[in-house]
């Protein structure tokens, strides 16, 4: 029986108004009367998710932001993988013909180096505003905090994104992990960790559980490892093709309520 659940929110649990549905909030309320854990698992920072647990009245729950580069339970970090601020000021030497849009991400911070098309669209995807600082300011801010980045997006033209992915699997290979979600934006976060790898650090020290006990959902390349790895795996109907292929069951996709009909149908709520 499963006993724990961990879900994707961008393309898997959020309706067509990039919201939480009447009938996926309920669903989560009867889970949390069955006193089954939902995780969100996400590459967005802690304050981009925490409205959404306090809709479907998680916050108390632990909360994965950073695709696993950041874990906290209680509000405090138990886990926190960062990109070294050497490689983030290498690519921001790199960048300085490019000009790609570079947004940088620690924890709850959140820095962008100016007002164009690329910070109105985050904004308006996550409900987060940013601050506006040079990438060159924040990197010597967060060299005296002794603090890297969860995560780096670059966004742009393709062709200068390509460029800056081939610099960094050229300079970096073995320290970052490159996700492209669409042909405009390259997310940069650290190697060693994955959705997986968060799900299992929860498991092992907070939830006492085994993977095989625990469901979860996603929809895109960063879910896949998570969705082969856990006990049932489910992929909601508009996920890539890579995701259906390994995903253990697939359900109607996520403007559908993919989530709740499966946690409904499998869970007997």
């Amino acid at each position: 029986m499963f006993k724990i659940i961990f879900s994707d929110i961008d393309g898997t649990l959020l309706n067509a108004d990039r919201d939480l549905s009447e009938y996926t909030i309920e669903t989560i309320k009867k889970l949390s009367k069955e006193a089954i854990p939902f995780i969100l698992i996400s590459s967005r920072m802690p304050a981009a998710m925490k409205h959404l647990q306090k809709k479907m009245e998680i916050e108390h729950l632990p909360l994965i932001s950073y695709n696993g580069g950041l874990i906290l339970v209680d509000g405090k970090p138990v886990s926190s993988t960062e990109i070294p601020i050497e490689i983030l000021s290498e690519l921001h030497k790199f960048n300085q013909k490019l000009d790609v849009h570079l947004s940088l991400f620690h924890h709850d911070e959140w820095y962008v180096p100016r007002d164009d098309f690329w910070t109105q669209r985050e904004i308006n995807n996550t409900k987060i505003q940013p601050e506006f600082k040079s990438n060159q300011l924040v990197i010597e801010k967060w060299r005296k905090e002794n603090k890297g980045a969860h995560k780096i997006m670059a966004m742009g033209e393709e062709e200068k994104i390509d460029a800056i992915k081939e610099f960094l699997k050229e300079n970096f290979p073995d320290q970052l992990h490159l996700y492209r979600s669409k042909p405009t934006y390259l997310e940069i976060a650290p190697r060693t960790i994955s959705k997986l790898t968060a799900v299992q650090h929860l498991l092992d020290n907070h939830f006492k559980l085994p993977l095989s006990q625990s469901m979860a959902f996603g929809d895109n390349y960063n879910d896949v490892e998570m969705i082969r790895g856990v006990g049932m795996g489910i992929a909601v109907g508009n996920a890539k093709p890579e995701v259906l292929e390994i995903a253990h069951m697939v359900t109607t996709p996520g403007k559908e309520d993919g989530v709740a009909k499966s946690i409904i149908e499998l869970l007997k709520l």
